[in-house]
């Protein structure tokens, strides 16, 4: 019989789990979805109990479909959103609900920091980039200025994937991908200490460092009889979900590229060079130690397609009538033109990070006439998610000399073949698909556990997983379109960045 890795894939608005077998073969999977708290305009929260709940009721709904799996079992990872902020007291009690990384309220805190490490453009040429209000150490800061409390009773600072891992073994570590978003040195592998003590961050409250392929240790009793396993499987470093589904999309060899699309969306480029940071683009540790992967986030993507749903479509997903809303929603674009009739709509309904980074800004409909209609406005946020992309990897040239051909795409959004077309049109790259795009997080992380337990001897092996479903080349008969439309959409950005400025940032301010 196969080996198998049981994966846990939890993103920003539910856990798809996965248990995998060494041949790539996804056996059984469940997913569960959680909600967000909005406490404040900008702030974002999880209650970090819903991430191990749903892991707990994922992993018992995939042993029930054959009990036989469990002795075979090689191993447990955890690939999750990045940036999170869980502090726990020397107890392990939660004192707070997880910042989560689409929360922008430090905005105050970050540019304090910057001007006490001599300014932006001194900031910018160490660092690379300018912080803002949605990275760790300015929430740090921020709790620990109107949190006081909390902040002098955590022992112990953990992400997402620390905190599962904690819950599985009872072992408080910090994953080398995960710390890149906190603040990790590529070269030396270890925090960059710098940054933390300018920004008075005790770096006591930060757990020990370890690979994505480390055993961290085996499941407790307790977390066994939860998930109704054995108590000896091993549990693996894991790694960030943009790490983990840059592994499961295959396209995790030097030079090469990969766009996402889920509930937020990203281009990344797997490379072995250490460059600094440009224009929102980071390079972040990949899940293989040998590798980093340069990656830019748009914040909203599938988001955006829920809110229009929910506000646009609400009756009609309540229709029994009508058994796919998503199908029923793409009968609606049929017919409309590539550029929607010169309809732009930037997804910026969350901020941004790349290819701008911003708290303030918000979407924009732009263009709005008589002519349109809701179908128009699916569609042309559909094609303003590809402009962001486009934006996106038109700086990776400019800013770092990476010029790509063709994109591996995952994620759900990937399934949209229309969607797919129209990217390739707007980006002008080769798109290809693959046969399990939803659970490219799932299948990239467990390769992490596969090399960690000696079933794989490195991370190239992942490519006997992955499998292309469908091509989509660029037509030349769209580029101009698209083109002249793209030149609009980031004009409006520079022509409304400052107005946006001005009517959130008090609101947005805590």
């Amino acid at each position: 019989m196969d080996r198998y890795v049981l994966a846990h894939d939890v993103g920003t608005s539910s856990v798809k789990s996965a248990l995998v077998s060494d041949r790539g073969v996804v056996v059984a999977s469940h997913t569960t979805s959680y909600p967000f708290r909005y406490p404040k305009p900008g702030w974002v929260e999880q209650n970090p109990e819903d991430y191990w709940n749903s892991v707990i009721e994922n992993t018992r709904q995939i042993i029930a479909t054959d009990i036989r799996y469990t002795a075979h079992i090689t191993g447990i990872v955890f690939s999750t959103q990045s940036m999170g902020i869980i502090p726990l007291d020397a107890g392990g009690n939660i004192l707070y609900p997880n910042i989560t990384w689409v929360d922008g309220r430090a905005e105050e805190q970050a540019q304090r920091l910057m001007r006490m490490l001599g300014g932006k453009k001194v900031f910018r040429s160490l660092i690379g980039v300018e912080i803002t209000g949605k990275d760790v150490i300015p929430k740090l800061s921020w709790l620990k200025q109107h949190c006081p409390e909390v902040y002098n009773n955590t022992d112990t600072l953990l992400d997402v994937n620390g905190y599962l891992k904690f819950r599985a073994t009872g072992k408080k570590v910090f994953e080398w991908t995960g710390a890149c978003s906190y603040g990790f040195n590529l070269k030396r592998k270890d925090w960059e200490r710098t940054v933390f003590k300018a920004a008075g961050i005790d770096m006591r409250k930060l757990p020990p460092l370890v690979r994505s392929t480390d055993v961290i240790g085996t499941l407790t009793s307790e977390a066994a009889a939860a998930m109704n396993l054995p108590g000896q499987i091993p549990v693996f470093g894991g790694c960030d979900d943009t790490q983990s589904a840059a592994m499961g999309s295959g396209a995790n060899s030097d030079g090469r590229a990969h766009i996402y699309l889920g509930t937020s969306a990203w281009a990344g480029l797997a490379t072995q060079k250490i460059l600094k940071h440009k224009n929102g683009a980071f390079f972040l540790q990949s899940a293989d130690p040998d590798l980093n992967l340069l990656v830019g986030i748009t914040e909203s993507a599938g988001s955006n397609f829920d809110w229009m749903i929910d506000n646009f479509y609400k009756l009609e997903k309540e229709d029994p009538k009508i058994e796919n809303i998503y199908n029923f929603i793409d009968s609606e674009t049929e017919g409309i033109p590539d550029g929607s009739d010169h309809l732009i709509f930037t997804p910026w309904l969350l901020g941004e990070r790349c290819p701008v980074s911003t708290t303030t800004t918000r979407g924009t409909l732009f263009n709005l006439s008589l002519e349109h209609k809701r179908g128009h406005m699916i569609k042309a946020m559909l094609e303003g998610i590809g402009y962001n992309l486009h934006w996106i990897l038109e700086n990776y040239e400019r800013d770092f000399g990476f010029t790509v051909d063709t994109l591996r795409a995952i994620g759900g959004g990937s399934v949209n073949e229309k969607w797919m077309q129209g990217i390739a049109n707007i980006t002008g790259k080769r798109i290809e698909t693959i046969t399990e795009p939803t659970m490219a997080g799932a299948i990239g992380a467990s390769v992490c556990a596969f090399v960690g337990n000696g079933t794989f001897s490195s991370f190239s092996e992942v490519n006997k997983m992955i499998h292309i479903r469908k091509v989509f080349e660029p037509q030349a008969d769209k580029q101009e379109i698209f083109s002249s439309l793209y030149k609009t959409y980031k004009e409006l950005y520079v022509n409304l960045r400052q107005t946006y400025k001005n009517i959130n940032t008090k609101r947005f301010s805590s």
